[in-house]
This record gives structure tokens, C-alpha cells and sequence, in this order.
């Protein structure tokens, strides 16, 4: 949120769930402490073979979601940490490159795990991706839900951070690569 900017104005809230083989996407629009649907999606990126590949596609689909919708703000689900160092990495990257998109664009970013999407949306933390997408259905009214639970993941990021405004003070907040390296100086090496 700009700093100008008051959370009852009217905002547009990029929500992304980042991966490698399907990153998901959700917007909402907030109007005052109201909430409506605008899209969800996802990037399938499972037939391509070249991860760099992949990487550019989701820079590039994250921009153009950025310059078709004009979000204020964007919530990002942070990685969830697993066995496989591989697959963490190329998550790490995935988000990595959806959060350079909006950074380059000036967008200030949140990030949320897993457990606090989950909570803010069915209030458990250990919540199934259906339950989520059921709740969400619930809260915003969708007609139907997609087959895939990716792009419902990107959304439950978005309503995440609308539940979670002026409520930040524990999530990482970036409104810009200074910002990221400043609150991050102990990965960045010198």
C-alpha cells in the first residue's frame, strides 16, 4: 500500500502462488472493507523442458498481469520448506522472479506461508487446498471452481492480505529492491 494511501481506498491485490510447473494467480478489487472477485489462473508451464525457460514466462506473465490490472499491492505465498533442496530451489526461483516483475514495476510485496493463507481463509492452518477453494468459493461467490487448485492458492494469497491489512507488522513487506536487500542483508553476499 502506498504510503498516501489509506486501507479504506480503493485497491487492486495481486495474489500469486508461485511454481515451476504451475504458478498460480488471483485478484481481487477492495473497495472500503469490501472485497470483490476479478480473476483467477494459472501458467501452466509443465510441457516446457527448460526451467530458464519457465523462469522468463513467469516474469513475463507476472508483468503482464501487472500491466493489464494495475495492482497495488501484491501477496506472494512464501515457500514452504521440504526435503528435496531441488525442488526448494526452483520454487525459491519461481518467486524470486514473480517478485523481481513486481518490484521492477515498484509494487510493494507481502509475503505469507502456507499455514497463515490457509488460517486466514479457513481459520486452520492445516487446511486442505479444497477447503481453501471451498471457503473461497463461499466468501466471493464463484460460480465454479477451476480443476486445478493452483490458481485458487494465488487468490487465497490475495484475500489473505485484504484480511491482513494494517495487520502486517510480522509478514515481510518490500516496496522495493533496497527495501528487499536491506530486510534480507543476510542472504546477500559480500
Amino acid at each position: 500500500m502506498s504510503q498516501n494511501q489509506s486501507p479504506s481506498s480503493e485497491r487492486i491485490i495481486l495474489g500469486i502462488d508461485p511454481g515451476t510447473t504451475i504458478m498460480g494467480f488471483g485478484l481481487i478489487k477492495v473497495v472500503g472493507k469490501k472485497m470483490d472477485f476479478l480473476q483467477l489462473n494459472e501458467l501452466k508451464l509443465n510441457k516446457l523442458d527448460d526451467h530458464y525457460v519457465r523462469l522468463k514466462l513467469i516474469f513475463e506473465r507476472t508483468i503482464e498481469l501487472i500491466d493489464s490490472f494495475h495492482p497495488d499491492e501484491i501477496a506472494i505465498e512464501a515457500p514452504f520448506f521440504g526435503k528435496n533442496v531441488q525442488s526448494m530451489l526452483k520454487l525459491g526461483r519461481a518467486q524470486g522472479v514473480a517478485m523481481a516483475a513486481g518490484l521492477s514495476r515498484g509494487i510493494p510485496i507481502t509475503e505469507y506461508s502456507p499455514k497463515k493463507i490457509k488460517m486466514a481463509i479457513t481459520g486452520s492452518g492445516n487446511a486442505s487446498k479444497e477447503q481453501v477453494a471451498k471457503m473461497l468459493q463461499s466468501v466471493l461467490g464463484l460460480k465454479t471452481l477451476p480443476k486445478n487448485l493452483d490458481s485458487t492458492d494465488g487468490l487465497a494469497a490475495a484475500v489473505c492480505h485484504f484480511y491482513n491489512a494494517g495487520n502486517q507488522q510480522s509478514n515481510k513487506k518490500f516496496s522495493g529492491w533496497a527495501s528487499f536487500v536491506k530486510q534480507e542483508a543476510h542472504r546477500v553476499k559480500k
